[in-house]
C-alpha cells in the first residue's frame, strides 16, 4: 500500500544534510521504523533520518507515494536524487540538487529551491512556485550531459547558467533570468517570460531559447535569420514577433535564439541584414 510521509525539521541547521534518501523509490515498502533509521550526512557526521527529522507516515488508497515536507529544508541536499516515481511536495524553501538525476515523479516546491534544481534530469516534472538558484537542470562540473528530458518550471526568478549543457526538455522560467542562459545548450527548450541579463546561447549548437523580455544585446557569433509572428511550445503558441538568431556560429552552432521585437527595439538594426 502506498503511503503519505510527513518530514518536519527538528531544528535549524547549520550545515548542508545531504539526504538523497529523501525519495518515493527509497520510501516504498518501509515502515515509520525502517525509514527512521535511513542513513544521511549532516555536514560530515553520519545521522539517521529521525535524528535530524520528525517523521509521520500513515497509508493511503492511492497508488503514489507521497512525501510531504514542512519547514525549512535550504540546507538539505538531494531531495528526490534520481526518483522515477511518486510526489515531493515541500512547504518550504529546499536546498541544492533538488531533483538530481530524477527520471520520473513530481516535486512541487512552494518557496525557493537552491542552485542546480533539476540537475542532469531526465524524466518527470519539478515545479518552482518561488525563485530558484544557479545551474537550473545543469549537470556537475566537469559532466558534459546535462538535462535530457523532463520539465521544469519556475515561477519567479532564476540565476545564472540555466539549461547548461541542456540535451533534451522543457524549462520554462516566468520571471527573469541571470548571464548565460543556454550555454552550451545542445537541445530542448527554454523558455523565459521575463528578461536576461545577457549572453543568451553562448556556445549553443541546437535547442531554442525563447525570450520574451528585455536583453541588453545579443552575442556577435550569433547571426539574424528572419522575424516569426509567433513561438509554438508543446502546442501552445506564443505571440511575438520574435527576431530568430542562429548560432553560436563560433561552435558550429544551429540552436535558435527567439527575441522579443517589442520588448527590445534597440535591435531593431539587424533587419539591415534580412
Amino acid at each position: 500500500m502506498a503511503i503519505i510521509i510527513q518530514i518536519t525539521p527538528k531544528y535549524e541547521f547549520k550545515v548542508p544534510v545531504y539526504a538523497k534518501c529523501i525519495s518515493p523509490d527509497v520510501f516504498d515498502g518501509k515502515g515509520l521504523e525502517e525509514i527512521s533509521k535511513l542513513r544521511v550526512l549532516e555536514g560530515n557526521r553520519n545521522r539517521t533520518l529521525g535524528d535530524l527529522f520528525d517523521i509521520k507516515l500513515k497509508d493511503k488508497d492511492d497508488a503514489e507515494t507521497i512525501i510531504h515536507l514542512l519547514g525549512s529544508f535550504i540546507k538539505v541536499r538531494e531531495i528526490g536524487a534520481n526518483m522515477t516515481r511518486g510526489k515531493i511536495i515541500i512547504d518550504g524553501d529546499v536546498g541544492m540538487h533538488l531533483g538530481e538525476g530524477m527520471s520520473g515523479g513530481e516535486i512541487i516546491v512552494n518557496g525557493y529551491a537552491d542552485s542546480w534544481a533539476g540537475g542532469a534530469m531526465k524524466g518527470g516534472r519539478i515545479e518552482i512556485k518561488g525563485s530558484a538558484g544557479d545551474y537550473i537542470g545543469a549537470p556537475y562540473r566537469g559532466s558534459k550531459e546535462g538535462m535530457r528530458g523532463g520539465t521544469i518550471i519556475v515561477h519567479g526568478d532564476a540565476g545564472r547558467e540555466v539549461g547548461c549543457l541542456m540535451m533534451g526538455g522543457l524549462i520554462r522560467i516566468y520571471g527573469s533570468v541571470k548571464h548565460f542562459v543556454g550555454i552550451d545548450m545542445l537541445d530542448g527548450t527554454i523558455v523565459v517570460h521575463g528578461d536576461s541579463a545577457g549572453k543568451a546561447g553562448g556556445g549553443m549548437r541546437g535547442g531554442r531559447i525563447i525570450i520574451c523580455g528585455y536583453i541588453p544585446s545579443i552575442l556577435p557569433t550569433f547571426t539574424i535569420e528572419d522575424i516569426r509572428p509567433s513561438v509554438n511550445i508543446d502546442g501552445e503558441k506564443i505571440s511575438g514577433p520574435f527576431y530568430r538568431f542562429i548560432g553560436d556560429m563560433a561552435d558550429k552552432g544551429e540552436g535558435r535564439l527567439f527575441i522579443s521585437k517589442n520588448k527590445n527595439p534597440h535591435l531593431s538594426f539587424y533587419e539591415k541584414y534580412l
